[in-house]
């Protein structure tokens, strides 16, 4: 279980490196290397009213936090944490260049962590 944990954790160190590098970029490194141009944001589904993309990836990292971070003290820091960076980092894009806040994005960073924290929290209380 141990070995496990640290598995989750790794993950979740390295996600979150990866995440902020990507969030920081001036433009677009997966469209760089996807479409050979940095000013095209790949899209895994059509955006709905919230960004599909920053869903996913915020759901990503808050499960891999949650599963590294689950049954110890840090956990509310944890998700203290998640809402403060899926703020900031959208934030960001007002001044870095080649890049634009846009309220979506914000909300689908902040749905993202809200859906793991909410199944967290149920699965915590009756299970």
């Amino acid at each position: 279980m141990n070995k496990l944990k640290n598995f989750f954790k790794i993950g979740f160190y390295s996600l979150n490196i990866i995440l902020i590098i990507l969030y920081l970029f001036p433009g677009s490194i997966l469209g760089c290397f996807l479409y050979n141009d940095c000013y095209i944001q790949p899209r895994i589904t059509r955006d709905f009213i919230i960004s599909s993309n920053h869903v996913y990836a915020f759901v990503l990292l808050s499960g891999l936090g949650v599963f590294s971070f689950h049954n110890t003290k840090k956990i509310n820091f944890l998700i203290f944490y998640l809402f403060l960076l899926s703020i900031f980092l959208e934030l960001f894009h007002i001044i870095i260049p080649n890049r634009g806040f846009e309220i979506s994005d914000l909300f689908g960073n902040i749905v993202g962590v809200i859906l793991v924290i909410l199944i967290y929290k149920i699965v915590i209380r009756y299970v």
